[in-house]
């Protein structure tokens, strides 16, 4: 294993604490509760977002703590949930008096200690807490870490636009509302080229052959559907988006993330996006809107995953809106 760190054991702190020392304009760190958050606080009276999950994902979700995004995130340690009273001392540190909504991906750990930490937050503040969870993931029913799909791409983008409009000043419920939203109108899928290391186990976590892909990957690196020979990209986004596609409701335009699992090159991901519009071009798909690069990846696993959104005239306008994080910026 060859890793940029200083000791196994304190990988998660070590990075929060870079990070803080990377952003001191905009976010505050507590490395106790291994918390990041604003500098600077909303407004009172403003819902604020919560969400987080195990490291290794990064630049999600401390990345997307901002303007126009999250109020806070909670870092667990790599590829394991956070416990329940990091969460509820965000909730508490994010409160600003409107409720709060976590954001949290379908994981067994995650929602069972989300849903404890709200539980926490009721008993000692009131506050009101609702969670949406993300599932996308049109790959596998069930996995490694999960009962039912995963929430893995969408998981961006529900934290996108409904941070947009906690950010205008909607209520709980609409914020609610417009999260999961979000979350029934995405679907995703990922493919791997190589296995994933972790710091704690020092190897890989699978063997992959050479000239193998696994499609279908967890961001975890859980199985997928299937496994076969490494084809051309044009191939590869073609895999992905047919069954994506088959369970994408509406009609309409799309938003297309392509996003990388922390191991690809830009260059790469740039000719999946091409080959991707290209694929929903003859599909009769019409693209609105773009992401595309590293946003909510696997450590050092070289793959991609796809994501479409199926747009509409206010997801479209929230998607717009000015954001300023350290991962995602634009308009401000």
């Amino acid at each position: 294993m060859k890793k940029l760190i200083d000791a196994v054991d304190d990988v998660v702190v070590d990075a929060l604490a870079g990070m803080a020392l990377a952003h001191p304009e905009s976010l505050s760190v507590d490395l106790e509760h291994r918390l990041v958050l604003r500098t600077e606080p909303k407004a009172e009276g403003r819902v604020a977002i919560l969400s987080g999950g195990g490291s290794g994902h990064e630049p999600l979700h401390g990345g997307f703590v901002g303007h126009g995004m999250l109020d806070a995130a909670c870092a667990g340690e790599v590829f394991t949930s956070p416990v329940p009273d990091q969460m509820a001392a965000a909730i508490a540190a994010v409160d600003r008096g409107a409720g709060v909504l976590q954001v949290v991906k379908n994981y067994t750990g995650d929602v069972m200690n989300f849903e404890m930490a709200a539980e926490l937050a009721v008993a000692e503040s009131g506050t009101e807490v609702r969670s949406v969870i993300t599932n996308d993931d049109v790959a596998v029913e069930d996995s490694t870490f999960t009962a039912g799909r995963r929430g893995v791409g969408g998981t961006v983008l529900v934290e996108k636009i409904a941070g947009a409009a906690a950010e205008e000043g909607r209520d709980l419920e609409q914020v609610t509302e417009i999260a999961t939203r979000v979350n029934e109108r995405a679907r995703s899928m990922g493919v791997a080229l190589t296995s994933v290391t972790v710091p704690a186990n020092g190897k890989p976590s699978f063997e992959l052959g050479e000239d193998e892909i696994e499609v279908g990957i967890g961001i975890h690196g859980e199985p997928g559907r299937h496994r076969e020979k490494l084809v051309p990209a044009k191939d590869v986004a073609r895999r992905l988006l047919e069954p994506i596609l088959a369970e994408l409701p509406g009609e309409g335009p799309v938003l297309l993330f392509v996003n990388g699992m922390g191991g690809t090159p830009l260059l790469e991901l740039y000719i999946l996006a091409k080959d991707a519009h290209e694929v929903l071009a003859e599909a009769g798909v019409e693209v609105s809107r773009h992401l595309v690069g590293n946003y909510i990846t696997s450590l050092d696993m070289a793959g991609a995953s796809i994501t479409l959104l199926r747009l509409d005239e206010e997801l479209t306008a929230l998607w717009d809106a000015p954001v300023s994080t350290p991962a995602l910026r634009r308009g401000l």
